[in-house]
């Protein structure tokens, strides 16, 4: 792969990641509410669960993919339930003012924060078509060296996270310029209504 092609497959990676989808409404939910640290281990599920996918398309196993559409489709229902389930929990969440008056309200630990990532990505065999067609544009997928497919797994690795804390920033400074506790609980259930949407729209999306 030429400077050129590396640098052109990054960007296009990087407006991959922030199109809008289920994963950047997961992200802009979490963020709002919880700020962008909490989103790090989030990400981190994403990003793993697209490699996976991208080593499919570099292997040539779309076809294999296609013949666990059962399983996908089970995949994806699980994912689109967690987010719902994760939506209703936001809307019925404490404004963090009135947390401080009564108890703080637990937070995900990282492993499940990186489980709940790893899901919603891995709910959108999608991504798998689109690494399948786009990728034979920057590399010749029948002349595939070890050394291609670790210099696209970085590109694509470095290029996901730092679109995903992008909008997981944004969001967050966004939510920081509303600090009464009414503006603080729309803020819960704006987030938790993004969530359930985002779990609607992957449920339904075939």
């Amino acid at each position: 792969m030429s400077l050129e092609a590396a640098i052109a497959f990054f960007c296009a990676i990087f407006i991959f990641a922030i199109t809008p989808g289920p994963g950047v409404f997961a992200i802009l939910a979490k963020a709002m509410v919880e700020g962008p640290r909490q989103c790090v281990m989030m990400a981190l599920g994403m990003v793993c669960s697209d490699l996976l996918y991208l080593q499919l398309a570099c292997f040539g196993l779309a076809t294999i993919a296609e013949n666990w559409s059962e399983i996908f489709v089970i995949i994806r229902y699980l994912g689109a339930g967690y987010l719902i389930y994760l939506g209703y929990k936001m809307l019925t969440a404490l404004s963090q003012n009135q947390q401080s008056d009564t108890e703080q309200q637990p937070q995900q630990t990282p492993l499940a924060s990186f489980g709940h990532g790893f899901l919603i990505s891995a709910s959108n065999p999608k991504v798998i078509l689109f690494y399948v067609s786009f990728l034979p544009t920057f590399i010749d997928l029948t002349r595939l060296n070890s050394t291609d497919i670790i210099l696209i797994s970085v590109l694509s690795s470095i290029a996901l996270m730092s679109a995903i804390m992008l909008v997981a920033y944004g969001a967050s400074r966004l939510a920081k310029v509303i600090k009464t506790p009414i503006a603080q609980q729309r803020l819960n259930k704006t987030a938790g209504g993004i969530m359930i949407a985002a779990g609607a729209y992957l449920a339904v999306n075939k």
